[in-house]
């Protein structure tokens, strides 16, 4: 009797368990479409943990909509934002500028910083699509490994992709987590930065000390952005100030809640929000890097028709997300989950950087690691009654967590072997590596900063 009680009593979280398992099941086992298994074993949770139908499909809406209400907005703009930048040539433009003189060990550094910067506004495949020739040929003409730097510019890209906004993984997290991306933005970039350092340059430095630089055979038709004439190529100085321009506007967004009510902290809040800064970044992107040419213009018209097409599946990804969230909130799995973590000792940090590294691990896609784990993670935050710079931290654990270990069932994988021409083992031993140490240096920082907020 006592055991029935109890099954009764936790069948939310029971619910819930089954249907990580399912998820997981659905998408490693079945290749389902990971939209559609998250919105599959979202109704299979909230109907087995008790919820009536109609009750149960209400909540998916509310979840679905009320997440992607932001999230939407904020992945639409910068989608347009990146494909100005790269139609225009101006990621092209700044990684020439940066690497025409320099050392190669210097070179990694500041491929590292490229791969930072162009990640921001560009997802990781299609930054990894445009910079990769401008690898192959400084590697070959230095008669170096292209992994030599292809590992830096791959880490910068990792660590931009899961720490900086726009990308949508750090903006779901925030959003699904409740933290003001002002905060995540300002601890994403000092834990980004000692992250990429570690697992980029002097990782790959390592490598090359040791010989064990897979040397690779690169063979790929990469297909590169329209060249530009001499009258057309945008100044390398543009793209860093455009590419930074809307993250310090949502920063100064941030700091107007400091700030005493009048007409400084009411034009920060304008134009700090992430819809006006992105819409800023867009405008002075067309302005500054609108082509003269009538071939020109053309080309970026077409690419910016094309850029919402990468676009719908996150979107869609990540609304699910939020619906799966929801169904924990309103069937009380949530709270359960929460109180049995607080009770082992799991706080909002070590929990979310758990569940995102289990779920990367299980599945592949860092994104829907961030937005699963962040949907999890959302009721031990609700319970912890954290401060707007701790939510922050968390938001920025989780993303660590579901960096890790990119392996063999994530494409992103097979993709970085096909570009160096480099065997699994090889990518293993080194893409691999650099990932992990994204998420364990990251993690890391996180735990320190965290530790620090206290000190204050």
């Amino acid at each position: 009797m006592e055991l029935t009680e109890a099954l009764f009593a936790y069948r939310p979280v029971l619910a819930t368990g089954f249907g990580i398992a399912a998820l997981l099941a659905l998408i490693l086992r079945a290749r389902m479409n990971a939209f559609a298994a998250l919105l599959l074993v979202s109704i299979f949770s909230a109907l087995a943990a008790g919820m009536a139908p109609n009750d149960a499909f209400e909540t998916l809406s509310k979840g679905m909509g009320g997440t992607l209400g932001f999230i939407a907005t904020v992945i639409g703009l910068g989608a347009l934002f990146g494909a100005i930048l790269q139609a225009s040539g101006a990621l092209d433009a700044l990684a020439s500028k940066l690497s025409s003189q320099s050392s190669f060990k210097s070179n990694q550094w500041k491929i590292a910083g490229i791969g930072l910067l162009a990640s921001t506004p560009v997802f990781f495949d299609v930054a990894l699509i445009i910079l990769a020739p401008l690898i192959l040929t400084m590697a070959h003409d230095r008669l170096k490994p292209a992994m030599s730097l292809g590992l830096p510019l791959m880490a910068g890209l990792a660590v931009g992709h899961a720490f900086l906004p726009p990308t949508p993984g750090p903006i779901a997290i925030a959003e699904l987590i409740g933290a003001e991306l002002g905060w995540v933005i300002l601890f994403g970039a000092i834990v980004g930065g000692i992250a990429l350092a570690v697992s980029g340059p002097l990782f790959t430095a390592y490598l090359d000390r040791r010989s064990r630089m897979p040397i690779g055979a690169p063979a790929f038709d990469f297909e590169t952005s329209t060249d530009h004439s001499e009258e057309e190529k945008p100044k390398p100085g543009r793209a860093i100030i455009l590419i930074t321009l809307p993250l310090v506007l949502i920063l100064l967004g941030t700091l107007a809640d400091v700030l005493q009510d009048g007409l400084l902290k009411y034009l920060l809040e304008i134009i700090g929000h992430p819809f006006s800064a992105l819409l800023i970044a867009c405008g002075a992107s067309w302005w500054l890097l609108h082509p003269k040419t009538p071939q020109g213009r053309k080309l970026l018209s077409d690419a910016l028709a094309r850029s919402f097409e990468p676009t719908g599946a996150v979107i869609l990804v990540t609304g699910a997300g939020g619906a799966f969230k929801q169904v924990l909130v309103d069937t009380g799995a949530g709270e359960q989950i929460a109180n049995a973590a607080l009770g082992v000792g799991f706080g909002p940090l070590l929990a979310g950087y758990v569940l995102a590294v289990i779920l990367r691990l299980a599945q592949g896609s860092s994104t829907v690691a961030m937005i699963t784990s962040a949907g999890l993670t959302a009721p031990i935050v609700a319970m912890a009654d954290l401060t707007a710079p701790q939510l922050g931290l968390v938001a920025i654990a989780i993303a660590a967590g579901a960096t890790t270990g990119s392996h063999v069932n994530d494409s992103g994988f097979w993709l970085v072997g096909r570009v160096f021409g480099i065997t699994p083992g090889e990518t293993l031993r080194t893409w691999t590596v650099s990932t992990t140490l994204i998420s364990v240096v990251g993690f890391l920082m996180c735990i320190i900063l965290y530790a620090s907020l206290s000190l204050f």
